[in-house]
């Protein structure tokens, strides 16, 4: 064939994409995006979750007493109430029932590919679009990627010598093994954070003796839960203006509070010596045992970490017969048991490790690798260049990628769902604007993304959470950089900000028309 018959080079790259959204995660997160998008009228999306159910954090943990420390009238999506609570504060599974709920109300279950791992994605800044790689080696492509991970799924393990020489049975709470029998068998438990507080006493009542291995003490406070499931669920459920009174009033009271701690954030550090004082003489009087006081009663102030309630734990370690609190540090995991520094061999038949999850970790913020414009991985640049992301939500140079309750500074001490709603508000306020300019690509300024990273570094500057009061409190508020990890403003400021951001802080563009060489007519990269 001679080289005048051999066709033109076609020089186009008017790629489209498998999908217009991927949403990675199918849990209150994802599901809240999912439910925006939907309403904004965008339904080409998929929802990839790595597990085999949706649920995320409530679907992974189902130990024993787990349950929500958010009243149910409030631990609920606001455009779906909460009607099948038995308790002000519902246990697990009946978040988990709701949240099915919710999933098939939308018809959002077909949306979601279950089993499906992304472990990277990266941005083709030719065609702008974002090209994930999933753990079973496809590709799928999609214009825009809502990352809605959750942060308390991915068990973080103690790293302590031996752990995996241990013979007996052993797991941690993200992954209890419900068909094991735990009755009669001498437990073991580290770790006394939200998560030991609720399953340490169901263990003390089916355990021959129960461990539990405390490195550090949490406050908390009694909890006041009762029964609703008489009707008084349906009346803060099922009749709207009682519900929004209520939701409105638990909300204002938070903001109320986060009002005072923010305006204290420098005069708090000097005050709290006393609070925790004060702390540590209503523990003595409620538990009227000076031993196990000293013991329980934590070094750091009130307030550095989530607070905690329970109306049982402390009464678990009142049966010393049964019930041995270890706060001596643990030197080794043996093949029969735990020995801690003093030399003692605690033998057990079970290891439970309640050590919580990697929270703002490095390697585990983004949890899958995630390489923007210039090639560089968001992990890689966080950990260069701070932990920070626009409303929580956007980093410049990581073009059409959304965070949904789970970016840096995007959470308030308060429900999660709150934060969630709001920064899935914010994905669907930038993507629809970007639809509506004609676009494909969105990217948060850079300047915004610098003003919006010193408005909350210097808000929390000198506050009690990075200074001495919670030295030793092992929280999450602050991450592995030293920095406070959560939204230092109030949930209303969460609300306007997310929905009401100035449109200029984004810049929009289209990719520029490729000339196809055998036509010669101009196509666009557009969905």
């Amino acid at each position: 064939m001679s080289s005048s018959t051999i066709e033109p080079t076609v020089e186009t790259t008017a790629v489209r994409p498998d999908y217009e959204v991927i949403i990675v995660g199918a849990g209150f997160g994802g599901i809240a995006a999912a439910i925006e998008l939907r309403e904004a009228g965008i339904h080409d999306f998929v929802m990839l979750e790595k597990h085999d159910g949706i649920g995320g954090t409530w679907y992974i943990n189902t130990y024993p007493g787990i349950a929500v420390d958010i009243p149910a009238v409030f631990y609920s999506l606001s455009k779906m109430p909460f009607t099948s609570s038995s308790r002000f504060f519902p246990p697990g599974h009946e978040i988990q029932q709701y949240i099915e709920r919710v999933v098939d109300a939308y018809g959002l279950r077909k949306k979601i590919r279950l089993n499906t791992t992304i472990e990277s994605a990266r941005w083709d800044e030719r065609n702008y679009l974002w090209r994930g790689t999933l753990a079973s080696g496809e590709e799928i492509t999609a214009r825009y990627v809502i990352g809605a991970l959750g942060l308390l799924e991915v068990a973080k393990l103690p790293d302590i010598p031996g752990i995996d020489t241990f013979a007996g049975h052993k797991v941690h709470t993200a992954r209890w093994d419900h068909d094991y029998d735990y009755t009669g068998k001498r437990i073991a438990i580290i770790g006394t954070g939200a998560t030991a507080l609720q399953l340490i006493p169901e263990m003390a009542k089916v355990a021959s003796h129960l461990t539990v291995f405390q490195r550090t003490p949490i406050w908390l406070a009694p909890k006041p839960d009762f029964r609703i499931d008489w009707g008084l669920d349906r009346v803060l459920s099922g009749v709207k203006p009682v519900r929004a009174a209520v939701r409105g009033a638990i909300a204002s009271g938070i903001d109320m509070g986060l009002i005072g701690a923010l305006l204290s954030l420098r005069r708090m550090p000097k005050a709290m010596p006393y609070v925790t004082r004060a702390g540590g003489a209503m523990y003595k009087l409620w538990l009227r045992d000076e031993e196990l006081a000293e013991k329980l009663t934590p070094t750091y102030a009130p307030g550095c970490k989530r607070p905690s309630m329970s109306n049982e734990y402390f009464k678990t370690f009142k049966q010393k017969d049964r019930v041995s609190l270890i706060t001596d540090a643990i030197e080794e995991i043996t093949e029969k048991g735990v020995r801690t520094a003093d030399g003692v061999e605690h033998e057990i038949d079970v290891l439970v490790c309640a050590t919580g999850f990697r929270v703002c970790e490095r390697g585990f913020a983004p949890a899958f690798h995630v390489y923007g414009e210039t090639g560089e991985e968001l992990g890689d640049y966080w950990h260069e260049h701070r932990y920070h992301a626009y409303q929580g939500v956007s980093v410049p140079q990581w073009p059409n990628l959304f965070m949904v309750g789970c970016g840096p500074n995007s959470i308030i001490p308060s429900s999660i769902l709150v934060t969630i709603e709001n920064t899935a508000a914010h994905a669907r306020r930038a993507i629809v604007e970007t639809r509506r300019r004609g676009a494909t690509k969105v990217d948060v300024n850079r300047q915004a993304y610098d003003d919006w990273a010193k408005f909350c570094t210097d808000r929390t500057e000198g506050s009690m959470w990075v200074s001495t009061p919670c030295a030793g409190s092992n929280t999450y508020y602050v991450n592995y950089q030293g920095e406070l990890a959560i939204r230092p403003t109030t949930g209303l400021n969460q609300w306007w900000g997310n929905r009401h951001f100035p449109v200029r802080h984004y810049t929009f563009s289209t990719r520029p028309a490729l000339i196809n060489a055998r036509t010669r007519e101009p196509e666009l990269a557009t969905t």
